[in-house]
């Protein structure tokens, strides 16, 4: 912890080849959605600035956050872990614990106060002076306080802490509110929202901090643009049967059989923003929509409480206009274009009937 090696640095000590060195970085130029053109400045970065330092705080929380950031294939979790940044602290992916474990926690904190990356997973119970979650022998809002003071940056993993989570469904007996809402605005933050978040999102937001020094482009909300840019439904490969108005009306029926859109049996993929469609899970093999459901939108602020997950959207909320006309749209569409085609078809007969006469000097019955 004295002295901070950069990637590089590290390479070098465990005999890793820079040819391998330079795969790497290739592909987190990729995973952080960046232009191959930035390749020269994420191989800079990583030969020259040191590892950050990340301290990753666990409130009230199932740890499914940590499930899928184990599971990232690029990059690998075990490299993220072991090379690219020094994770000086977590709940679940030390080895230390009791007393000499957060004894290293307050070390760190002070010795690069105003230059770690403060990763939370959880959210906040505040009610009855937050002793429904407890770490360290103490309520976990004022741990977060205390290290959240001297953080450079922080960063909010999956839906407890962008949203409060499950715990903050109604009627809400723990209290449990966002990290932001404790925190407030004293420092840059940085929202990675899901239940859990996809795993290469959550890596590449920790690696663009940690080459560049500085956050990621982010939304209106706080997220970053390159993984919560596009709505589920505008990368969805069900979407053509959407926009021809070929809907599933139950899970077990022929259109569901065929693969037709899930937006009637509730998907909230039009009004729901994320990398689904595009990152997939477990290194791009599926994800929710291609399984056969419909997604539930995990990555929406207070997504519990839009219960019953399974109405379709104009029942529950507004959307772009009225999906029960897409489908006479797209029936007047196909019976114009039927009509079109043939009248074009009686027209270049005439004409061919025309060019045969002329040509044979007789009319063509």
């Amino acid at each position: 912890m004295d002295k901070l090696e950069t990637m590089w640095d590290v390479c070098l000590r465990k005999n890793i080849k820079r040819r391998s060195f330079l795969k790497s970085c290739a592909a987190l130029t990729s995973i952080m959605g960046l232009n191959m053109d930035m390749l020269s400045k994420v191989v800079a970065a990583a030969e020259k600035n040191p590892l950050p330092v990340v301290i990753w705080l666990h409130g009230h929380e199932c740890t499914g956050c940590d499930e899928s950031f184990l599971r990232s294939a690029t990059p690998l979790t075990s490299d993220l872990v072991l090379n690219s940044i020094a994770l000086e602290y977590s709940h679940a992916l030390s080895a230390a614990a009791g007393e000499p474990f957060e004894e290293h926690l307050h070390q760190t904190m002070q010795q690069y106060a105003g230059k770690y990356i403060l990763a939370v997973e959880g959210a906040v119970a505040t009610a009855e002076n937050g002793i429904y979650c407890m770490t360290g022998g103490k309520p976990f809002v004022s741990v977060l306080k205390e290290v959240a003071k001297n953080a450079a940056v922080i960063i909010e993993y999956g839906a407890c802490a962008t949203s409060g989570g499950i715990q903050a469904a109604k009627p809400n007996p723990t209290g449990s509110v966002s990290v932001r809402e404790i925190v407030g605005n004293s420092k840059p933050i940085v929202k990675v929202p899901g239940c859990p978040p996809i795993p290469e999102v959550m890596t590449g937001v920790v690696m663009h901090y940690a080459l560049f020094g500085k956050l990621p482009p982010l939304d209106n909300e706080g997220r970053p643009k390159q993984f919560y840019g596009n709505r589920i439904h505008d990368t969805c490969y069900r979407r053509p049967f959407f926009d021809t108005g070929m809907f599933a009306e139950n899970f077990d029926d022929a259109g569901s059989k065929a693969g037709w859109c899930l937006y009637k049996l509730g998907c909230r993929g039009p009004v729901t923003y994320n990398s689904c469609g595009n990152l997939r899970w477990w290194n791009g093999l599926s994800y929710p929509i291609q399984s056969g459901h419909g997604c539930i939108g995990c990555s929406n602020d207070h997504f519990w409480d839009e219960d019953p997950f399974y109405k379709r959207l104009p029942e529950y909320g507004p959307i772009l206009g009225d999906v029960d006309k897409i489908g006479a749209a797209a029936v007047g569409l196909t019976t114009a274009g039927v009509a079109l085609h043939g009248a074009m078809s009686v027209v270049q007969k005439k004409k061919r009937q025309a060019a045969e006469e002329k040509s044979d000097g007789k009319k063509v019955e």
